[in-house]
Parts: C-alpha cells; structure tokens; sequence
C-alpha cells in the first residue's frame, strides 16, 4: 500500500471535498444506527402490550425521516467523495502525460506504446477506484463496524463475544487473498498492455498485413493474446469468486451462533424479544462490514499495484537536463567537438569523434550509407540524444548551457518519418503558431512545390487529411511538412531527407525553389541522392559514423572516395530511368 502514498498532494488538493464527503458518510452511518433502536422499542412495546397506533405511527415517522435524511447524505457523499476521485483521476493523467512529455527519446526507445497506454487508461481507472469506492468502504467498515459493535456489546456482551468467534478467520483470509488479489491484478494489467501494443502495431501496420494476407495469421496471434489475457483475468475472477463465498459463509457462522443461543437467552428472560430483534438487525449490518473489508482490500490492492506502476514512469527522469540560459534567436554558427554518441544497448557507436564547424547562414549537405550516423548527427543538434564523450555549441555556447525550449524554438526541423495530424491541411501548417494569416499559407505552399495539388482537394486548404495523413500521398505529406517547418522562419532549417518520398526530377525543384529560404538561415539537409546536394556550400560525408569526407561538390567529386561513387551510380541510374 505504499504506492498509494504517491498520492497524498492530490488528496490534499481536495481535502474539503474529502472531508465533508465523510461527514456526510459519516452521519448516514450513525443514522442507519438508529433504525434497529426504534425497531427494538417498537418490537418491545407490542410484546409488553403498552405500544398503541400513536405509537407505531411516531416509530414510522422516524424510519421515514431518517430514510430521506440517508438518501440526501449519500448523495453528498458520492459528489463530493467519488467526484473528488475524478477530478484526482484527471490531475494524475494529466500530470502523467505531462511527464511523458519530459523524458528523453532513449525512453521511448525502451518502451512500447501500448504499455503507456495501458497506464494511461486501465492503472489510472483502478487508482480512482481506490480513492473513490475503496476509501468509502474503508470509512463505512471503520464507523459501521465499530459502531455497530458497540451496540450489540451494549444490548449483550456475552451474546457479541460469540458472534465474533468468525472474525480473526475473516482476518487471516482476507489478508491472504489481498496478497493474491494483488499479484493476479499486476498479471492482468501487464497482458493488457501487450494485447493493446498489439491492437496499435496492427492498426498502424494494416496496409502491410493486407498486403502481404497475414490477416488470418495476425488473427491468430491476437487470439492467442487475447486467450491470455482471458485466462489471467478467470484466475483473478476465480480468487476473487472465492473470497465472497468464504467471508459470507464465515458472517452467516456469527448469525447461526447469534440466532441459537440468542433464542436461548429470549427464552429464558435473559434478554426482551425487542432487544433480539435489534441485536440481529446490527449484526446484519455488521455483516456488511466483513464483506465490504475484502472489497476494499481487492480495490486498494488493485490501486497500489496500478500506482505501483506509474510510480515506476513517475520516477524516470531525463537523462537530457534543460540549461538556464535563454537565447531569443541564435545566429546559427554550429559546432561539434570531439562528439561520439552511442545508442542504448548498441556495441557500436552511431557517431565517433566527430569535428565539425559550420558557419551562420552556410548551406551544409549531408550525404553518405544508410546508417552512416547522418540522422544521430541532427538528433544530437536537436538534444534528442546526449552524446556521451564532446561537446556540441551554438554561437559559441555549449548546448547543455541554454534551455532546451530556447534551443528547439531556434529550430525548423523536417524529419525523415513525417508526422501529420488528422486535422486540416491548413491546421498542420501553421501547427504551433498563432496569426498567420491566408496569404503566408499559401505563399509557402507555393514554395513547398505542394499548393497546386492542395487547391485541387475538395476543401482545398481546409480539407480533412485523416490520421497521420493517410488520405495523401507520402510526397504530399512531405511537403506540408516542409510547408510547417519553412513558415516558422527560423535561424537553422534541418532538413532529414525531407522530400525522399518524390522523385529526384520534383526533390530538385523543391530544393531550387527554397533555394532563397536556404540562404536567410543556417541549412543542413540531408538527402541520400547526391546530385540534389551540388549547390551546397559544404557537403558532408558520413560513413560507419565517421565524417570521411567533406568539400564542394566539385572538389569531392575529383577525388577518390564515397561521394563520387554515389553519385555516379546515381548519374547511372538516373540514365536508365529516363530511357
């Protein structure tokens, strides 16, 4: 139950709601109390004769008045208490996803999606179970349990003694089963997780799956997890079905003892019939205590293995810290010192001593193999990823010194894999800024080479793309992308084989077009064809994670090495597509 604990400030924040929730809980409670006295009373004056029509009339009443003053408490009690569970239930997701927001790319590297999701959605419904419905048992088996003892020990000691010969039982399974309950519930949660990866991997890959008619064998393998899941969920169902029966079984033990003996004790005198009657009816509601302990036992203990979970993200922390410096707008000069970076659970380093200057307002190429380390190079400018050995400046300043938000607002970047929302064309180009008016729009659509085919859809700029954009082609959706990341008009533009999804023919025109985009800031693109980098500046070479080469593109191309091969395999290539 420690894991709870995490959640003290949230409790905190709504500690009046809480409060007076329980007051209200609390005088409900005392309230039922009162019934098997008037019961008691009313029994024993028809037994005595001495009770008339005024009586039972006065006795009626009362039930009555108490019954509706019960339903206006409990009506209180469930706002204030079990909406406080909510709203605590939003803060924590809210604070969850914030959280996620803050750690590295080296987390998600580890994780899988659909274990956050899990968190997300299951571990933080069973922590609003706990808080909610688990601390309104807690209250109500505290104060109706002890309560109602201290009733039946004022009508009769002796007879409460036997009807509590069940309860250390009722303890010792409780306690057992709340251990069970806890580890079956962790199972439950942990094939949740991977059954809903599963529904999010095939989701996402359902164009490949169609295509390559694995349908039938991913149906299988989501039956096999679903069937897993079922089962874990049956042996949690199966714990849980036995705890009822077994804590009922030992309540009905108390009643039978109760019910012998208590009739002995009427019989002889020892007690009135009015007396029993209300000895019974607290017993039964002492009966409710016993059974509600299990429930509140399986909720806590489904709330602290949840928790326990979230606690785990919770106390992850970026291995990336934010700086203190803030820069308004860098100038754009960039420089890698001794730089080498290697990925979590990779033998080999994605970058090694890397020795670069590039100079504001330079136009940089970057070429080179795939997995050359061309992609890490602009992740590490970005402070995606922490180089273990150099250092990285801009304007001369170390990264590591200026605020990450400082540092990425100074950045445009495209990535290699685009990312669209399902909103609006429009929405996805201005995506994190405020009044941009039609005409920009639609002059850097016009620059991104994407307007003409944009103008063409039935909504034209306003025209709903659908998820990840799956309603455009994988060249459109690179160049709303690159329509995004050239309106923000900031000093450094990266560029990560931004437009690879069109053909060489249209990447040229794009990159002729941008060309005065180019020379307004610090550009760095990457491209896998050569040719398309022959007006840079600079041109980079990446190979094995090393830069090999680096030079015009004439002065590479008089010399041995890769960059000449790949582009005169390109030029080849080239030949024989437009024969």
């Amino acid at each position: 139950m420690r894991e709870l604990l995490k959640l003290r400030k949230y409790v905190i924040r709504y500690k009046f709601h809480f409060l007076f929730g329980v007051l209200a809980l609390v005088t409900i409670d005392l309230l039922q109390l009162v019934i098997p006295r008037i019961l008691k009373w009313a029994v024993d004056g028809l037994a005595t004769g001495t009770a008339d029509l005024s009586d039972l009339g006065f006795y009626f009443l009362i039930i009555v008045l108490i019954a509706i003053g019960i339903a206006i408490g409990r009506f209180f009690w469930r706002y204030l208490i079990i909406g406080s569970s909510r709203r605590i239930e939003r803060s924590l997701r809210t604070d969850f996803y914030e959280h996620l927001l803050t750690l590295d790319f080296a987390y998600y590297d580890q994780q899988k999606t659909g274990d956050l999701m899990a968190h997300a959605v299951n571990d933080i419904n069973a922590v609003r179970m706990a808080l909610g419905f688990g601390f309104i048992i807690l209250v109500d088996v505290f104060i109706l349990g002890i309560a109602s003892l201290c009733m039946m020990l004022s009508i009769s000691p002796r007879l409460t003694l036997y009807a509590l010969i069940p309860f250390p039982v009722i303890a010792i399974v409780s306690t057992r089963f709340g251990r069970v309950i806890h580890h079956l519930f962790e199972k439950v949660q942990e094939a949740f997780a991977v059954l809903t990866e599963r529904v999010r991997e095939n989701l996402s890959g359902m164009k490949v799956i169609k295509v390559f008619v694995q349908e039938e064998g991913e149906i299988h393998k989501f039956e096999r997890l679903s069937r897993g899941y079922i089962k874990k969920n049956l042996n949690l169902v199966r714990a849980w079905g036995m705890f009822f029966p077994i804590i009922i079984s030992l309540a009905s033990l108390g009643q039978v003892i109760v019910l012998w003996l208590g009739g002995k004790y009427v019989i002889l005198g020892q007690i009135s019939i009015g007396s029993f009657v209300a000895f019974i009816a607290y017993l039964q509601i002492l009966v409710w205590p016993m059974i509600a302990i299990g429930w509140a036992i399986n909720l806590f203990q489904r709330g602290a293995a949840s928790q326990g979970r979230l606690n785990r993200i919770f106390e992850k922390r970026s291995s990336i810290v934010s700086g203190n410096k803030v820069v308004e707008r860098l100038k754009g000069a960039i420089e890698f010192k001794n730089v080498a970076f290697t990925y979590y659970g990779k033998n080999m380093p994605a970058l090694e001593n890397i020795n670069l200057s590039i100079s504001p307002k330079e136009f940089i190429g970057v070429t080179g193999p795939i997995a050359s380390g061309k992609t890490c190079f602009i992740n590490l400018i970005l402070r995606l990823y922490e180089p273990q050995k150099g250092k990285i400046l801009v304007d001369g300043q170390d990264i590591k010194d200026l605020t990450i938000e400082s540092l990425r607002k100074n950045i445009a970047y495209v990535p290699q894999d685009t990312f669209l929302f399902s909103e609006t064309i429009k929405h996805n180009i201005i995506f994190g800024m405020k009044d941009v008016n039609q005409a920009e729009i639609e002059h850097i659509a016009h620059v991104a080479q994407i307007y003409d085919e944009i103008m063409q859809l039935p909504n034209k700029f306003d025209t709903r793309i659908g998820e990840r954009g799956v309603t455009l082609s994988g060249g459109q959706k690179q160049r709303i992308a690159l329509a995004r990341a050239l309106l923000l008009k900031r000093p450094i533009l990266i560029l990560d084989d931004a437009v690879s999804s069109v053909d060489a023919e249209t990447e040229l025109r794009i990159l002729e077009s941008i060309r005065h985009e180019l020379k307004n800031r610090t550009s760095i693109v990457i491209s896998h064809r050569a040719f398309v980098l022959k007006d840079a500046t600079r041109i980079i070479v990446f190979d094995n994670g090393k830069v090999v080469q680096q030079g015009t593109h004439n002065e590479l191309l008089r010399k041995t090495g890769i960059y000449r091969d790949i582009f005169r395999i390109q030029q080849i290539e080239m030949k024989l597509e437009s024969t």
